[in-house]
């Protein structure tokens, strides 16, 4: 029998252990059950096969029933309720399942060394000792008691107690006849006794749609995959000496359905990745798309990591529309927010009632920039939770890259403070070495497990070797950002260009510390909002010049040694900022300037890709060689690029109005050079001046050139 104290227990949803109480168990004759049926008026036990086998007296008013029951061994229930209104209600019995996880797991998630946690933790259908149903399980090592709540026990926190892994610090249940498409929350009851407000679930494959913010249990992955060629070239491919020409996109604001909806993943599917093809990009990079409470943080702000967000459609939409991109060539990266987190009551923070996921002290746990929270990741069980989700993106979803965003606030325990609001590292320092070790880890598992994948770091300062191996010293990741590229030539380009002759290092000094990294020359979305104008607004002059000298610089970006990105509606010269509210400025390309950007681009890409002085050494010096650099009274700039077996490329960029006849200049070999690029071509919306498709150099090399005002030339060794 059940004494007074217990029972209260029950009721409450305190006792410190359901599993003993909770299901079928063994009595001085045969066995006892025990249910909670709240309002229900009376119980009946069933074999699952159906046979009646004891009718539960209820002990408490609260809807607590036990008591005998006739069967021959332990084992699972079927509790069939009657309620006072004539209606009824069945379940089996939670309680008589034995635990999912076992010890290894236990370990390998207290060690920090667990690789696959995606497949442990969060919910999973599943059929466990004969029956279907979902598994779920959490981390929450300091609370005091954990239940699953959803439809299916009607949010009672009290119906879904689960046994806790006291090695692990984790909480685990099987609900059977809980299958996909149910919502769920965790109802956390912190050490203090304090019920906290429901929590999503960490490992939520996918999620409400917002404002709703409840975690979905996800059907199991069933999509066939078809792009085995796609992967095994990247697989064997050195990225360094590929073309990568990456188109960033917003998945929400590219374009809008007739009604100004949101296009699902498959709508995408068949505009995105046409237009893609189209354009001769090599991969499409979305800002973030795992799951997002609010609109305007753009994703940056994610609360579901392992969800692809419910804005677009289900999990299974993405998994689609990744496997026909890479069917047609192109890769995926997303963005990736380790950094930080929102602190919205449904989420990470405070997780089970303590700082879990963050830091306890805001001076290493409150990130001031964005009034979020700062991850722990000195914490193992911390850095194993996100180097897990980048595993999880690779394997899942096929993606080919990750872009980790503010990696510079990472490594930084000083970023955006004041003396006193920071906590220097065990040496003194400002380093975050914590962070530091928490992305070598991430990098050798990632590339460990996954080689065909890049990570690409958006890193602002100059930490040494962010694209050098973990093992050597560095953070590992296969490519970083070109910051100073971007803020140089686009404070260049801003110049009159009567003074731009004066600031000629703006375009050279870049090339001093070129191959430092491996780079991507971004021209990012951060670009492009916020009050810093379009690219084409950020060109000094009137229209005309504006125009010209976007495309000469898009010549002279393709051009530049390193990988490239540009954020969509740049390729056609978007004249408004970027707003995630609206789909671009598509009827722009209804007038011949706009056109011309977007043609330009195009052919850019294919050059690019098609010419590997272009692209096989972006990341080695010997690719690159200095034609002209002290062109600085003409605004004029000349390199070359090389790669082996390859023609030479002479790139000329020029950045006045005035046309240069017979410009003379040493070219690196005689011969003729065919002129496969200009930017000032009437197609591309220019004025057509040029070389009429060849310069002649002499036998040392000198040529007299055209070079048409505001435009790059691409010349090509012709044998």
């Amino acid at each position: 029998m059940l004494d007074a104290e217990r029972i209260d227990r029950l009721v409450q949803g305190l006792d410190d252990d359901p599993f003993a109480t909770f299901g079928v168990h063994p009595a001085e004759k045969g066995f006892t059950a025990c249910v909670l049926m709240p309002e229900a008026v009376s119980v009946q036990a069933q074999t699952l096969a159906g046979k009646a086998v004891g009718a539960l007296e209820r002990v408490h008013e609260d809807g607590l029933f036990f008591g005998p029951v006739t069967i021959r061994k332990r084992q699972p229930l079927r509790y069939v309720a009657a309620y006072g209104d004539g209606s009824d209600y069945a379940l089996i019995d939670p309680y008589g399942f034995g635990p999912v996880l076992g010890p290894m797991d236990d370990h390998y998630l207290s060690e920090g060394s667990h690789g696959r946690l995606f497949d442990k933790l969060g919910a999973h259908v599943m059929t466990h000792e004969g029956a279907t149903g979902t598994h779920f399980a959490v981390w929450a090592p300091n609370a005091r008691r954990v239940s699953v709540v959803g439809d299916f026990n009607r949010w009672d926190g009290r119906r879904g107690l689960m046994r806790h892994r006291a090695d692990a610090g984790v909480w685990e249940i099987f609900l059977p006849e809980v299958g996909p498409g149910s919502a769920y929350k965790y109802e956390i009851v912190g050490a203090d006794g304090v019920v906290l407000p429901l929590k999503a679930d960490p490992f939520a494959f996918q999620c409400e749609l917002r404002p709703s913010t409840a975690s979905i249990v996800a059907a199991p992955p069933d999509h066939i995959w078809g792009d085995d060629r796609h992967r095994e070239h990247w697989r064997v491919s050195d990225a360094r000496r590929q073309p990568v020409s990456i188109y960033e996109v917003h998945a929400g604001s590219w374009q809008r359905d007739d009604q100004g909806e949101f296009l699902s993943w498959d709508g995408l599917a068949n505009r995105l990745i046409p237009y893609v093809v189209g354009m001769g990009f090599t991969h499409i990079e979305f800002l973030p798309i795992s799951e997002y409470p609010y609109d305007p943080s753009w994703g940056y702000q994610t609360l579901g990591l392992y969800a692809p967000t419910a804005r677009f459609g289900d999990p299974a939409g993405f998994a689609r529309f990744v496997d026909g991109a890479h069917r047609a060539g192109i890769g995926i990266i997303l963005d990736w927010v380790p950094a930080h987190f929102p602190t919205d009551e449904h989420g990470l923070a405070r997780f089970d009632g303590t700082a879990l996921y963050e830091h306890a002290d805001p001076r290493k746990g409150f990130h001031p920039d964005w009034n979020t929270a700062i991850y722990n990741f000195g914490r193992r069980e911390v850095a194993q939770y996100l180097t897990n989700n980048a595993l999880f993106w690779a394997e899942r979803y096929h993606v080919d890259g990750l872009r980790v965003d503010a990696v510079a606030s990472m490594l930084y325990l000083d970023y955006s403070r004041q003396p006193g609001e920071w906590i220097p590292n065990d040496h003194g320092g400002r380093e975050n070495v914590e962070a530091v070790g928490f992305l070598q880890q991430m990098n050798r598992a990632l590339y460990g497990t996954h080689p065909g994948v890049m990570t690409i770091a958006e890193e602002s300062t100059s930490w040494p070797g962010v694209s050098q191996p973990a093992h050597a010293g560095g953070l590992g990741f296969g490519f970083k950002w070109n910051m100073g590229f971007m803020h140089d030539t686009l404070r260049y380009l801003a110049r009159d260009p009567v003074h731009r002759a004066h600031h000629h290092d703006d375009i050279t000094f870049g090339l001093m510390y070129a191959f430092s990294e491996n780079f991507v020359l971004a021209l990012s979305h951060d670009e492009v909002v916020h009050g810093k104008a379009s690219l084409l607004h950020k060109m000094a002059g009137d229209d005309w010049q504006k125009f010209a000298t976007l495309r000469a610089y898009y010549g002279l970006m393709w051009g530049y040694p390193g990988k490239k990105l540009l954020f969509m509606g740049q390729e056609f010269a978007q004249r408004g900022e970027w707003s995630e509210e609206r789909a671009l400025d598509w009827e722009l390309l209804e007038h011949a300037p706009h056109q011309g950007v977007q043609h330009l681009v195009a052919d850019l890409n294919e050059l690019y890709r098609s010419r590997a002085a272009l692209h096989a050494r972006d990341c080695e010096a010997e690719g690159f060689e200095w034609v002209l650099v002290d062109g600085a009274a003409d605004s004029v700039f000349a390199w070359q690029r090389r790669a082996p077996g390859a023609r030479p490329i002479v790139i000329i960029s020029h950045f006045t109005p005035v046309l240069r006849h017979g410009y003379r200049m040493r070219l690196p070999s005689g011969g003729r050079w065919r002129e496969i690029l200009n930017s000032d071509a009437t197609v591309y919306g220019g004025s057509g001046a040029g070389n009429l498709g060849m310069v002649h150099a002499d036998e040392e090399g000198w040529a007299n050139i055209t070079i048409p005002p505001f435009a790059t030339l691409m010349l090509e060794l012709d044998y």
